[in-house]
């Protein structure tokens, strides 16, 4: 990399796509990284196949296909950073590239934007004896296991219907009667200033969220500058998506695999919550661990250790056949 670390010289290239969320996130950090490093930063535009391709995920490779031309863009020196959602972020990382920072997390949880202003068991009820289901869009095995496991519970009608595309494709789909509600991440909604359109947060007891959702992730190829960017982690946060995302690797499940993963501190514990079902929700796995964790230096890898554990149980009790074709 060009220039000095710190102070003055040319400006650090941020990588970003180019989706309004991520135009968004990505003005954030890089105001963040101007604070710690006292250099301008430019956003660089990347366009990757996710944001052109129009088929479902799940056949185009998961949402592993939103960060590809980001890397590539690093790893050949035509920006100096990038910045992921967390929870489109392959476990696995190439040589070459340091996950620098993980700055702290939003508000992981879903969220429901329905018809009506109503909650989900509200529009349920509405919609109760009309002969119709109540049609929900969402582009998520995850989120369409978990939805489908809770109708199946109440006996209610309820239709996932596979979408894609950006925020307001989406809500649009509600608005114009085509869809009675869409499930999107919190996180997003805020960070766009749409949290008022937010019908219902969705209790992690009935959504558990995408490993590393709400957050975000900082990569970058010179580790003198990951060394700088490190003033950016919040130890907590990393510890956790840690324990998530190596329950994820260790389940060798892909981005798109109907796989549900939160870590949250009680005290000096780490609390872990999996869930591996089927998408139709017919079986759905839901355990828990808990694990001593202080944070300091040693916290990621005692979270990488819960997580292992806990997908190890979650293997035991016959997950691997619940994810269809396993990552590898």
């Amino acid at each position: 990399m060009n220039g000095q670390l710190t102070g003055g010289g040319q400006p650090l290239r941020l990588g970003t796509r180019r989706s309004a969320l991520a135009m968004t996130q990505s003005g954030m950090v890089a105001r963040a990284v101007e604070r710690v490093t006292g250099r301008p930063v430019e956003l660089v535009e990347i366009t990757t196949y996710g944001d052109t391709s129009r088929e479902a995920l799940a056949q185009i490779g998961g949402t592993g296909v939103f960060v590809s031309a980001l890397r590539d863009a690093l790893l050949e020196g035509r920006i100096d950073l990038a910045v992921h959602s967390l929870k489109d972020l392959p476990t696995a990382a190439p040589d070459g590239l340091f996950l620098a920072a993980v700055p702290e997390r939003e508000d992981s949880r879903d969220a429901l934007v329905a018809r009506d202003g109503l909650a989900l068991t509200e529009l349920v009820e509405k919609l109760a004896g009309s002969g119709h289901p109540v049609r929900i869009g969402t582009g998520s095995p995850r989120r369409m296991a978990q939805l489908n496991a809770w109708a199946r519970g109440l006996g209610a009608t309820v239709e996932t219907v596979a979408i894609r595309g950006n925020v307001d494709t989406r809500i649009n789909k509600v608005t114009a009667g085509e869809l009675d509600a869409v499930v999107l991440a919190t996180a997003g909604l805020n960070r766009l200033g749409r949290s008022a359109e937010i019908t219902e947060h969705l209790d992690p007891e009935l959504m558990l969220p995408a490993p590393g959702q709400g957050a975000l992730a900082v990569e970058c190829a010179d580790p003198a500058l990951a060394a700088v960017l490190r003033g950016l982690d919040h130890t907590p946060t990393r510890a956790a998506v840690a324990a998530e995302r190596a329950l994820l690797a260790r389940l060798e499940a892909g981005c798109s695999a109907p796989v549900a993963a939160l870590a949250t501190w009680q005290g000096t514990e780490l609390r872990l919550e999996g869930v591996v079902g089927t998408v139709d929700g017919a079986t759905l796995l839901k355990m828990t661990a808990n694990g001593p964790l202080t944070p300091d230096e040693t916290a990621e890898r005692q979270a990488v250790a819960l997580g292992h554990a806990l997908a190890e149980r979650l293997l035991e009790a016959g997950a691997a056949n619940l994810m269809g074709e396993r990552a590898r």
